[in-house]
């Protein structure tokens, strides 16, 4: 038998594929192991582009599914798809009654995920969102109550309103999806994001979240005020009449997926091919906003592995395998935005985050 004939015969894995509008399933070969890279450790099979279209058409079919309640805001609603894909968390900050909390909702109930919603308030605890050991006195020992942490789509709604003691209570949950209480660990749910809404830190009653906190956040966006048509179109949907059965318009939201599909296609998101030569233009760009006269804080290591990560869903979204300068030009604002501190005097003159981020990217070449 020839070496031909021999992988011919040999049996194909398959992925399952969900056919978007459709309860029918069809099958592709999965893509063979590559060897690694210099330098580089290869693990499970590449990222093909056919799997890659077919996680655009999914990610696709949430992103209607969350438009038809939270009208007009497309681009937001691809933004929080494109972070979960990259297993990251999102910040929406904007002034309250935009729909940043519907967006959260609409997300978990597209996905068929479980979700859970903290208030953050001056007075909340952090073992309200990590949970507590409460002793039970039928058993005469110490049992661990989980929080609300313990979900797969958790909403922190007005983040920046809780004392920064209990914003850290998120920290770890966020980096390593786990929690420690009383020394013992508990691994948290896949997949798990944190949706953060935040309201302007001029407001009163707010605190502004730590460097540390915000750059944990993959990315940062705001709602806006929609459009007149949209907005029309969400007083009919919300101010109206609600159908037999449902208590809100959330209950009209179809699952388009589940949340073990996305789990498994955020693992596959990472499998994106990235070049040594956009690895580099990343870190080059993250040098030069660490350098930049006016910036006092610039992007971190951290910083950059999410732009990386969300370059891939970004990639992937337009159902590719591999990602381009393009992907990382695109991303840099919503993933380095929120990260970047600058100097007083930029300040004094009325300079932003994205302005300066915009010069660095139009300042370093792509290679």
């Amino acid at each position: 038998m020839t070496q031909d004939e021999a992988t011919s015969a040999a049996p194909v894995e398959t992925w399952p594929v969900l056919v978007r509008g459709s309860a029918a399933e069809t099958e592709w070969p999965a893509p063979p192991d590559t060897a690694a890279e210099s330098g580089a450790r290869t693990v499970g099979p590449a990222l093909t582009d056919a799997r890659a279209r077919v996680i655009a058409d999914e990610a696709e079919a949430v992103v209607t599914e969350i438009a038809t309640v939270v009208e007009g805001k497309d681009e937001v609603a691809r933004i929080a798809v494109l972070v979960l894909l990259a297993g990251g968390h999102l910040l929406i900050e904007d002034i309250p009654g935009v729909g940043k909390t519907m967006l959260a909702k609409a997300l978990a109930a597209a996905l068929g995920a479980e979700r859970h919603r903290i208030q953050f308030t001056p007075d909340l605890l952090p073992g309200d969102v990590t949970g507590a050991s409460v002793f039970n006195q039928a058993t005469s020992e110490f049992e661990f109550r989980p929080g609300a942490v313990f979900t797969q789509i958790l909403l922190a709604d007005e983040i920046n309103r809780a004392s920064p003691k209990t914003q850290s209570a998120l920290l770890e949950a966020m980096e390593e999806r786990q929690v420690s209480v009383d020394g013992t660990t508990y691994a948290l749910a896949e997949p798990f994001m944190v949706v953060a809404t935040a309201n302007p830190v001029e407001m009163e009653g707010t605190y502004r979240l730590p460097e540390a906190q915000r750059d944990r956040f993959l990315a940062q966006t705001s709602m806006g005020y929609p459009v007149p048509a949209a907005e029309s179109r969400m007083l009919a949907a919300q101010a109206g009449p609600v159908p037999p059965g449902d208590r809100d318009t959330l209950d009209a939201v179809r699952e388009r997926t589940t949340p073990e599909r996305f789990a498994a296609h955020v693992r596959a998101v990472r499998s994106a091919y990235a070049s040594p030569l956009v690895l580099d233009y990343v870190v080059r760009l993250a040098s030069a906003t660490r350098a930049h006269p006016q910036v006092t804080l610039g992007a971190s290591p951290r910083a950059a592995v999410h732009l990386v990560r969300a370059a891939k869903a970004n990639a992937v979204l337009d159902g590719r395998s591999y990602v381009s300068p393009e992907d990382i030009a695109a991303m840099i604002m919503p993933v380095w935005r929120h990260r970047l501190h600058l100097s007083p005097q930029a300040l004094s003159r009325g300079a932003s985050a994205g302005q300066l981020i915009d010069q660095v990217l139009r300042s370093t070449p792509q290679t």
